[in-house]
């Protein structure tokens, strides 16, 4: 059943790869706000960067509960 979720074609790609990429890019933002506020180079609330974790981190889970689960 969640194989027609997990490999759902966009553009002739799985969906698990477009969510997949995706985590990849919010971590890497979540990461760089932290670094880019820490060197004082701009001026955001720490609160962006939990928020950011914790969608990253859901989706992170969802993408991997979706990858496991296609299986059985």
């Amino acid at each position: 059943m969640f194989q027609q979720y997990t490999y759902y074609l966009i553009f002739g790609i799985p969906f698990i790869v477009y969510l997949g990429i995706l985590v990849l890019i919010l971590f890497v933002v979540t990461a760089l706000l932290a670094l880019l506020k820490r060197k004082g180079m701009i001026k955001a609330s720490v609160l962006w960067h939990f928020r950011l974790a914790y969608i990253a981190l859901f989706l992170g889970f969802l993408h991997g509960v979706l990858g496991l689960l296609a299986y059985f």
